[in-house]
């Protein structure tokens, strides 16, 4: 093997390996990884951190990866108290870097709902992905369920903050 094809393919190399760490370097200035799974959760709108082009993209495992958070609660939905686990909304918005007031959140049936920023400040909002210890299903309000500590306050326990827990979430875009 000569000199200069060993040039050659070691220049390919290290080219390659900028390349992918040029991405990579990218993808973590901007605080989030790419997605390594399927996508179940795209926030847009006012973000300082993004993964596809303007939007925040996650799968299952980057989920995980934020702190989780369970509370059991009652709810309208299910006929006794149910264990929910889950990032904080307030830890997801912080890892998008988030600025905004609103937050339209959106279903995989087209629902939205607009909850206010703060929200997920003041009350210990989770985004769960867990209900009892368990996955959810689509069928079960699943994959993700923005649902409020509705046990933890009394204020929590009406129809403004019901409507606002929403169940099969796919986006949100924050306003």
């Amino acid at each position: 093997m000569s000199f200069s094809l060993i040039s050659r393919r070691a220049a390919l190399m290290l080219g390659a390996g900028v390349a992918l760490s040029a991405l990579s370097l990218s993808a973590a200035a901007d605080g989030l990884s790419a997605p390594k799974g399927r996508v179940i959760l795209t926030v847009s709108g006012q973000l300082g951190a993004t993964n596809r082009s303007k939007d925040a993209v996650f799968d299952m495992a980057m989920l995980e990866a934020l702190p989780q958070h369970s509370f059991t609660t009652r709810t309208p939905w299910y006929d006794r108290p149910v264990k929910f686990t889950g990032p904080l909304l307030s830890d997801l918005l912080a890892a998008v870097k988030a600025q905004g007031k609103t937050i339209n959140a959106t279903a995989i049936n087209d629902y939205t709902i607009r909850i206010p920023f703060d929200d997920a400040r003041e009350h210990g909002v989770i985004v769960a992905r867990l209900l009892d210890d368990q996955p959810m299903a689509v069928r079960d309000k699943g994959p993700l369920f923005v649902v409020y500590p509705f046990d933890s306050k009394a204020a929590l326990r009406s129809s403004v903050y019901y409507e606002r827990s929403i169940w099969q979430l796919k986006r949100m875009s924050i306003e």
